[in-house]
């Protein structure tokens, strides 16, 4: 009797311990299914924003037209004054407007300075200049302190469970721990031996395009090609951006896609921003593009700036412009030999990145895009996906 009063308090208290267990579990999965939610409300909320922030600006672009098309020689002193005021209130909010975007494209929480942005927005709809300018000095002072806060953050901290090794792995995918200068960086990569592996370009147009050009995500342009590993491609003019409204989603630099089509031939004749070449089993990376032909005969080629390393030497130190000093995810291009090389350096600064890789034994690198663009494809999202691209490096079997 004693033994089975025992087995039944057993059973119980399992099926009590099982049931909190379950009660527990179902309260944390709660928990984390409303955080997600917010999570997805705020960025939507963000978006919604945007669209309506580009509309009015768009609106007051137009108003400001207009009214340059009056004839102003009929105006009195004080109409073009007032013309010139709005002008520039207008200029000084549309730039502060894109220094917001890439904060956020960092990381950072904006919701207050967009929403300062909005109010000046109304301001200038009704010719509020003064409170135009006075909200805009504001918002500059924020977003100065917002960019000296993250320029100041140490490397993001970085999971127990990734290796410290210095080496770039000699094949396939890999995430590790890469420490120089007392500073430890997160870094995936990607290695391929180019006797067996082609690297290409991939564009979603079929030649220059100079505004509101197609855009891809990174996965799309992995499966029409057919490619096993690939990483976001030059610097490009977002969509989002006011100053990209005459010139949406295009890029200026010197490309050969795999279609051995050149675009922005004419326009990288003098160019001095670098180039890399893929041919065959090796690649070539040289310090201006004006240096390179438009040889059809190599695999690809694709211009960006800065380079990072060639031979072996840092070819970028401190300096440079703000972005490339600030510390971001940097997306790079390169080559040791018979063997290539695409990733990412996280939380570094260009000048970071350069030191990391040349840690690492990678020879030739250039800079790729980052920010909201950085993504890296391996077998499935490594990091991003990242806004949709223009064009994008891949590695595809021969």
């Amino acid at each position: 009797m004693v033994k089975i009063l025992k087995k039944n308090r057993s059973v119980w208290l399992f099926v009590v311990g099982g049931t909190v267990l379950l009660i527990a579990l179902g309260f944390i999965f709660y928990v984390m299914f409303q955080k997600q939610l917010e999570t997805q409300k705020r960025n939507v909320d963000l978006e919604q924003q945007i669209v309506k922030n580009n509309e009015t600006i768009l609106n007051i672009q137009a108003e400001i037209e207009r009214l340059n098309n009056e004839d102003l020689r009929k105006a009195n002193t004080e109409v073009k004054k007032q013309m010139a005021d709005l002008k520039l209130s207008f200029n000084a909010a549309v730039e502060a407007y894109e220094q917001i975007l890439y904060l956020q494209d960092r990381g950072a929480k904006t919701t207050t300075q967009l929403s300062k942005f909005s109010s000046i927005l109304d301001f200038l709809a009704k010719n509020d200049l003064q409170n135009a300018l006075k909200t805009t000095k504001e918002l500059v002072a924020e977003i100065d302190k917002e960019k000296a806060r993250l320029a100041s953050l140490a490397a993001a901290p970085i999971p127990a469970n990734v290796p410290e090794i210095v080496e770039a792995p000699a094949s396939g995918y890999r995430r590790q721990k890469v420490t120089v200068d007392g500073v430890s960086f997160l870094v995936d990569v990607v290695s391929a031996d180019l006797g067996s592996t082609k690297v290409i370009v991939d564009t979603a147009s079929d030649g220059t395009c100079a505004n509101d050009c197609p855009v891809l995500p990174l996965a799309t342009y992995v499966s029409r090609s057919g490619a096993y590993a690939g990483v976001n491609g030059t610097y490009f003019c977002p969509e989002t951006y006011p100053s990209c409204v005459s010139k949406k989603n295009s890029f200026d630099v010197l490309v050969m896609n795999k279609n051995k089509v050149y675009f922005n031939s004419e326009n990288n004749v003098y160019s001095t921003v670098p180039v890399a070449i893929f041919s065959g089993s090796s690649a070539r990376f040289i310090g201006q593009t004006s240096s390179w032909g438009r040889d059809t005969g190599v695999d690809s080629v694709i211009a960006n700036r800065p380079l990072l390393v060639l031979d072996g030497n840092i070819m970028f130190g401190s300096g440079g412009e703000e972005k490339e000093a600030s510390r971001g995810n940097r997306s790079f291009l390169g080559a040791t030999g018979s063997t290539g090389y695409i990733g990412v350096v996280h939380s570094a600064s260009v000048a970071e990145s350069a030191k990391v890789l040349q840690a690492m034994g990678i020879k030739n690198a250039i800079n790729l895009d980052d920010g909201g663009s950085t993504a890296l494809w391996s077998g499935g999202y490594k990091v991003g996906p990242g806004r949709n691209l223009p064009n994008v490096v891949l590695f595809v079997k021969k």
